[in-house]
């Protein structure tokens, strides 16, 4: 097959991850023809282009395409103003003009999102939340990202900050001290009590030592939960009630025919089943008929929605 016709055929997505860069070549039909992952250059802004540039000569090798369309999700967002990165955890990137310099570098249009949207795009497309009309991704990990799409399309916002519900505040905070709601755990971006202190990963297990003072770690707070432990009881079921009021916000807000969990606490089979009966005393309607999953494609959610930033047609 001519490389023309197959590059017509294959999209690039890249999932710029902190600690790794994860990649796939995929058809239009959403299957994967060829993948590659190395561990992100930490630090370095050159090396990190460097890398992405590497990965996708291998790619259109492996694809045996050229000029494949690329798009890249990141761990921030692309600011209105100056064009540059901000709000990335992998700060090497903050204050970088990355699509200007990735285009240059790579000779082609790029497209870049925040990861968390390139995850919701993935879901939305083919994964769990296929055929629905709005569809509200949140990643549960080391931090509480969003995205947000409509009619198969990503709403990025005025200000390329649509879906960030993790730098709110906890809604409904329980006044008790030892709930330690109010005023909250001190937040990286400057605020107290928002929602990504309780509700990610770290913030689980920080709550869990701050009030019981043993140190676990969320998966082993769960299964200790699960054999009757008091305390790590006590911990869960205040995560998914917790859970259950920071999606009630975006039910009364956003009101989407689904969300769809993602990152390592989106693994605990109960949220799914215990966080939509406690909705009806939190959302603003006689019933809640919002869908709540988890990704079909698991990890791989973040770097196929990469590639899904470039339509099929």
């Amino acid at each position: 097959m001519p490389l023309s016709q197959t590059a017509a055929d294959i999209r690039i997505g890249i999932d710029l991850g902190g600690t790794k860069i994860a990649a796939v070549a995929m058809r239009r039909d959403g299957t994967v023809c060829a993948e590659r992952r190395r561990p992100t250059p930490r630090g370095s802004y050159r090396n990190t282009l460097t890398a992405i540039a590497q990965i996708v000569g291998e790619l259109e090798t492996a694809a045996n395409c050229a000029g494949a369309r690329i798009g890249i999700g990141v761990p921030g967002a692309v600011s209105a103003l100056t064009g540059s990165i901000k709000n990335a955890n992998s700060e090497w990137l903050n204050g970088r003009d990355l699509h200007h310099d990735l285009v240059q570098l790579l000779g082609r249009p790029v497209r870049l999102a925040n990861d968390a949207d390139c995850f919701a795009m993935s879901e939305a497309q083919d994964g769990a939340g296929a055929g629905k009309a709005t569809v509200f991704g949140v990643i549960l990990g080391t931090g509480c990202g969003g995205g947000i799409v409509i009619d198969g399309k990503l709403l990025s916002g005025r200000n390329a900050i649509a879906g960030e519900w993790g730098h709110n505040p906890l809604p409904w905070p329980d006044i008790s001290a030892e709930a330690g709601e109010l005023p909250g755990p001190e937040c990286y971006c400057g605020r107290s009590g928002c929602i990504e202190t309780f509700l990610s990963g770290p913030g689980f297990a920080a709550r869990h030592k701050q009030l019981f003072g043993h140190s676990l770690a969320p998966e082993q707070i769960v299964a200790r939960a699960r054999q009757g432990d008091c305390d790590c009881r006590w911990s869960f079921e205040r995560y998914i009630d917790r859970l259950a009021r920071a999606t009630a916000t975006v039910i009364n807000i956003l009101d989407p025919d689904c969300i769809i969990l993602g990152g390592g606490m989106s693994n605990i089979s109960e949220l799914v089943t215990a966080v939509p009966p406690l909705w009806p005393g939190y959302v603003f309607s006689d019933r809640v008929d919002t869908d709540l999953s988890v990704a079909r494609h698991g990890d791989a959610s973040g770097v196929r929605g990469a590639a899904w930033l470039w339509p099929a047609s």
